[in-house]
């Protein structure tokens, strides 16, 4: 297997880059570092997020365990159900997450549930903990899409533009490479290679753009959960026209459409409805109020005695 990636137009060639590290005989993959480097910083982002706004990061260490464990568990499970064909007759490889395989749609649905279902526990507002947790989700989608440039998956089509990839033929799945790729297979030095579009670097590129743009918005939200559903609502528009791209998508079975971009498209309009209608109409919800003035934490409550656990909690307080 030959191991270098190149951009031919933009003059980048890579010679060397490998699928994992050997660490005293254990064979570590990119992907998983690059998916624990992106959680470990998402910790980071949430916990500042909920300082900023007065709230207890504590509670966000505890949620963010369990929203990674269902985050993880949802992408893998959505992964599988769409590719039952390659791992029906292997049970086992369904738990083999070195070798890619997870669905970000599949990670975001199941990070929503645990967000519901911790809110319930802690008695918290689901809606400002969205808000919370959204530029560590949208941060983890950016930086995670690198994991595929390691495993040299999730890539487009084929295309001679200025930001077209070459990979070597022997080191992608072969299910992976279309007709079209192959009437394009260009011999170098007796290596066969494809030419494709990088759309993880495309998605990863949007991802960052739509998180600086989030940054700058956080401070002028009108209402809990506007900052969510517009991360949702760009995210998905950005996968509408990515997703066209690939040639591994995930199809609905018996119908043959791509899942992840009929997806994208129906969370497009159910997310822009929802912000216009939203825009108008959230000061009749008190759920969605904002809380952008809060309580701080007591040191102390009623004497010396340092505060209950139940005191300790930020308390949204009236303008």
């Amino acid at each position: 297997m030959h191991y270098d990636i190149s951009f031919p137009n933009l003059g980048i060639t890579l010679d060397h880059v490998g699928k994992d590290i050997d660490v005293f005989g254990f064979k570590i993959a990119y992907y998983g570092m690059i998916i624990g480097a992106a959680i470990l910083i998402g910790f980071l982002i949430a916990t500042h997020e909920a300082k900023r706004t007065r709230q207890n990061p504590e509670d966000y260490l505890d949620m963010g365990i369990v929203g990674v464990i269902m985050g993880i568990a949802g992408a893998r499970i959505y992964y599988v159900v769409f590719s039952w064909d390659m791992y029906r007759d292997n049970l086992l490889d369904i738990f083999n997450l070195r070798e890619g395989g997870l669905a970000i749609y599949g990670g975001v649905i199941g990070a929503v549930i645990a967000v519901f279902i911790m809110a319930r526990v802690k008695r918290l507002s689901p809606f400002q903990i969205f808000d919370t947790v959204a530029l560590a989700i949208l941060n983890g989608q950016m930086l995670g899409r690198w994991g595929n440039f390691f495993n040299r998956e999730a890539f487009g089509e084929y295309t001679d533009s200025l930001f077209a990839m070459r990979l070597p033929l022997d080191a992608v799945r072969s299910g992976d490479v279309t007709e079209t790729m192959r009437r394009n297979i260009e011999t170098i030095g007796g290596v066969e290679y494809i030419q494709v579009h990088p759309t993880f670097l495309y998605e990863s590129v949007w991802c960052a753009v739509l998180l600086i743009l989030l940054v700058l918005y956080r401070k002028h939200k009108k209402y809990e959960g506007e900052l969510f559903l517009l991360y949702v609502f760009g995210y998905a528009l950005g996968r509408v026209w990515i997703e066209g791209l690939r040639t591994d998508q995930l199809l609905l079975p018996g119908i043959g459409l791509p899942v992840s971009q009929l997806l994208a498209g129906v969370i497009v309009v159910a997310a822009g409805a929802a912000l216009l209608y939203l825009r108008k109409h959230h000061r009749k919800m008190p759920m969605l109020k904002s809380g952008k003035v809060y309580e701080p934490m007591p040191d102390k409550i009623e004497g010396s005695k340092p505060p209950r656990k139940k005191d300790r909690i930020f308390k949204f307080k009236e303008k």
